[in-house]
């Protein structure tokens, strides 16, 4: 299995890198699943009916989350409904909207949930980070084994689907100790959530796939898809300010490549993928 991962999506100009470069890059790349992370794709904070449309229509599958998961309007709502394509960060509280993993079969290009793991592509699973969040989070590493106690615990894991992680977290030594924590347990780690791509793309030896942070697709002149003045203001002179999406172009779109072995479900083959764009023509 192929699978093609896109890191935080920021904003509209994080939808509209996506609807150009997609296309191009499943043209290119073949992958047999597309994933991004949406926490940020509304306004930069959030998820919104518009926003889910706009990467669905651009070819995305799979909607993965974080810590802004929960907000805009009907976010509750949308991260309920079993129909579309999301998951939220899983060791988040239990009674939280939404779902933390999820089977998905791949039909007609679409992801559709799967109840029957027969009849899964994929399993994927959102995590968050403890270290540098807003809140206290249970431990992700006890969420993910009993995660995998649930889900893998009557079947040989030859039979079971690639295990796919977006890793939500701050801090890189968190990041790569759940990578080596869930090695040979999961297919991949892919970290999200900086924004800012990491150069440790990486196979562990007994075969999961990691990267500390795959990076953002969004505005490239910008603080991690934010405004420049206004963090400036903040930073330099420790003044409260509202940030706003950056302008566009130019476009900056990360993402990772990693190839999944049918048999074993180990990682194969990482690449981290980057594009700046002046223009989307």
């Amino acid at each position: 299995m192929r699978i093609l991962f896109f890191g935080d999506v920021f904003g509209r100009p994080g939808r509209e890198a996506l609807a150009y470069i997609v296309p191009r890059w499943k043209e290119a790349h073949r992958p047999d699943c597309i994933i991004a992370n949406g926490e940020n794709m509304s306004h930069g904070a959030g998820i919104s009916e518009r926003s889910i449309e706009a990467l669905l229509s651009a070819g995305i599958q799979i909607i993965t989350g974080g810590n802004h998961s929960f907000e805009g309007k009907n976010a509750s709502a949308l991260l309920n409904d079993s129909s579309l394509p999301l998951v939220r960060p899983a060791n988040m509280p239990s009674d939280a909207p939404g779902r933390g993993f999820a089977y998905f079969g791949i039909k007609n290009g679409k992801a559709v949930s799967c109840e029957d793991v027969e009849d899964a592509a994929i399993l994927v699973i959102n995590l968050i980070g403890q270290t540098h969040m807003r809140y206290h989070y249970p431990s992700p590493f006890r969420e993910a084994d009993l995660i995998l106690e649930k889900t893998i615990a009557s079947g040989a894991r030859e039979m079971h689907p690639p295990i796919f992680v977006d890793w939500h977290a701050d801090v890189s030594s968190e990041k790569v100790a759940l990578g080596w924590y869930l090695d040979g347990r999961v297919s991949a780690v892919v970290g999200t959530h900086g924004h800012t791509p990491t150069a440790d793309a990486r196979i562990l030896p007994n075969g999961t796939g990691l990267i500390s942070d795959v990076g953002m697709v969004g505005p490239h002149y910008s603080v991690i898809g934010q405004e420049i003045t206004a963090n400036l203001e903040r930073f330099v002179r420790q003044v409260p300010k509202k940030v706003d999406v950056a302008p566009a172009p130019p476009y900056e779109i990360n993402a990772v490549l990693l190839d999944i072995d049918d048999t074993t479900k180990k990682t194969t083959t990482i690449r981290h993928l980057r594009s700046i764009l002046e223009a989307l023509s």
